[in-house]
């Protein structure tokens, strides 16, 4: 290699050498922009999603000269800021040679309860009134709102029951940002007894006492797994060393929004719930991972935590609120903690489990936030609060999200031996016209069952008999308007879209499924041959248990496909 005549340029063989590193080149300006938003926030890696928040909510996308910029701030490569990029749906990167999206987007949300609400019309009919130039619009999956079907999200705000006449006043009116309902904040919790049992414990309490009076309610996970919950204190405590806590608030599954009704009522019950296991477990930082399409939850958690810092029950820093960015596989915990780290959220093989290699590396509790609300309130109130309440030879209290035909759908806390024709009563009844059925147990990973089972418990074991789970307890409910096969193909598009694509079986099963279900005529032994494969071979439970909806429609259903 030789030196040039000119100055700096240096080259091999024939050429005019290069005066460039290969790639993007860095733009100066996109570089201050960059550091004006971050300021003096940290660089860490795993802060990546958080910083590319702060660039789209500024600019309304990610433009390549951005990210190249981001990677130059943050140490990191470009390909590792890209493929995180690309990887969530509430990015929009756009390259070079690419149009930014109309500064406004809105997000119509098409899972099942909005679907048999008219959500398909509702888009369509905003599709023929609205400036594609001035006003983008999505199909998105649910927004925990099923209770209020149809729901769009206009920017940041969620219109419920929308129709196009509200969805162009709050346009006209530019109201974009969330409405934050009324809760109960710090002082008003302190003032009914809150954090009384916290400061009791840190001063003198057994971690050991606690779990035993967890472990005796009977409390399980809520998030849909319902492994035990004090049970997992101990594996966590077992490991020396460094310990996280994470909180699953990514509230994907369709049909589920028990969460967001808590938190938008009582975040600090949560809270508390979440400081006393972290005490149980010594955990170093508490981690709360919160789906993008709660941003009025965001809110309050913000604001509730930097309370929590000011009085002096915790101290800055040890709660880390991290922001999801779309993508239903971060409800997986092993895909959550990948998001934490700021990654694409990839479900990790397992063994080894997150008890014992979970955030950075280190042992991590995982709970979901309905599980800590109940920890907190097991710890005030003792464990009869649970345990106390039986029916059909089941114990506790199971809080059901009931949305579809009925007529006040919401979440409702019933004993956890009710059946779907209890959860049917205490949401008001069928909708007028409407005859019962079928019912998604669990979400779309549950698939459907017939009007004609309607005396099974709705509760942890009772449902894995008939080739079901109660899950997250995502119940909605069809009526004899409905088609049991149209409501399998909603579900299945929804798997296809959300498929994070890390496996074959459930990247290309759920995209195969979707094309032989739309047939008049379903190819049963084909599709059946299609579920074994992705039950038997996928990575994780969105692959595996997607062939639900499959089997329950062929199984309950068949003059229908």
């Amino acid at each position: 290699m030789a030196h040039d005549d000119r100055k700096g340029v240096w080259k091999s063989g024939a050429g005019k050498g290069r005066h460039t590193t290969k790639g993007r080149q860095l733009d100066d300006t996109a570089l201050a922009e960059v550091n004006a938003l971050l300021r003096d926030a940290p660089r860490r890696a795993d802060l990546l999603i958080e910083h590319l928040h702060k660039i789209q909510d500024t600019y309304g996308h990610l433009s390549a000269a951005h990210l190249r910029a981001l990677a130059e701030e943050m140490r990191m490569s470009m390909a590792e800021v890209f493929e995180v990029a690309t990887f969530y749906a509430h990015f929009d990167v756009v390259k070079e040679d690419e149009t930014p999206p109309p500064a406004l987007t809105i997000r119509v949300c098409d899972s099942l309860a909005c679907d048999i609400a008219g959500a398909q019309a509702l888009k369509a009919a905003l599709e023929e009134g609205l400036d594609p130039a001035k006003v983008r619009l999505l199909r998105a999956p649910c927004m925990g709102r099923c209770d209020t079907a149809p729901v769009l999200e206009l920017g940041h705000r969620h219109i419920d029951h929308a129709t196009p006449a509200r969805v162009n006043a709050a346009i006209a009116a530019g109201h974009t940002n969330p409405d934050v309902p009324s809760y109960e904040d710090l002082d008003a919790y302190i003032a009914d007894g809150g954090y009384v049992q916290l400061k009791s414990l840190r001063d003198n309490g057994d971690w050991e006492q606690v779990q035993e009076l967890v472990l005796s309610s009977g409390l399980r996970g809520l998030g849909g797994a319902g492994f035990p919950s004090g049970k997992k204190w101990g594996f966590v405590r077992a490991n020396a060393g460094l310990r996280y806590l994470a909180v699953n608030g990514d509230e994907g599954e369709p049909g589920t929004f028990k969460d967001r009704y808590y938190l938008e009522r009582t975040p600090h019950l949560f809270l508390e719930g979440m400081l006393i296991a972290a005490w149980a477990v010594e955990a170093e930082t508490c981690y709360i991972y919160m789906r993008d399409e709660y941003p009025a939850v965001l809110h309050i958690l913000a604001q509730e935590i930097k309370a929590l810092e000011t009085a002096g029950l915790v101290q800055p820093g040890y709660i880390e609120l991290r922001r999801g960015a779309g993508a239903y596989i971060c409800g997986e915990e092993s895909a959550m903690i990948e998001s934490i780290e700021g990654k694409r959220g990839l479900p990790r093989h397992r063994p080894p489990f997150v008890a014992q290699v979970g955030i950075f590396g280190r042992p991590t509790l995982v709970h979901n936030v309905e599980t800590l609300l109940w920890v907190a309130r097991v710890v005030r109130e003792g464990p009869e609060v649970l345990s106390s309440t039986e029916k059909n030879g089941r114990k506790g209290l199971r809080s059901y999200s009931i949305s579809g035909r009925v007529k006040t759908p919401g979440v409702h806390l019933l004993p956890a031996g009710s059946t779907i024709m209890d959860l049917i009563d205490a949401a008001g009844g069928m909708l007028e016209g409407h005859t019962f059925k079928a019912y998604q147990p669990g979400g779309p990973s549950a698939g459907l069952l017939p009007a004609s089972i309607n005396d099974v418990p709705m509760d942890f074991d009772t449902l894995q008999p008939l080739g079901t789970f109660i899950g997250s307890a995502a119940v909605v409910v069809l009526s004899d308007h409905d088609k049991a096969r149209d409501a399998a193909l909603n579900m299945l598009r929804f798997f296809e879209d959300e498929s994070c694509g890390q496996c074959t079986p459930c990247r290309v099963g759920c995209e195969k499924a979707v094309k032989l279900m739309q047939a008049d005529t379903w190819d049963r032994p084909l599709l059946e041959e299609l579920c074994q494969a992705m039950s038997d071979a996928s990575i994780c439970g969105l692959g595996q248990a997607a062939p639900n909806p499959i089997r329950m429609t062929m199984k309950h259903f068949s003059d229908e496909v």
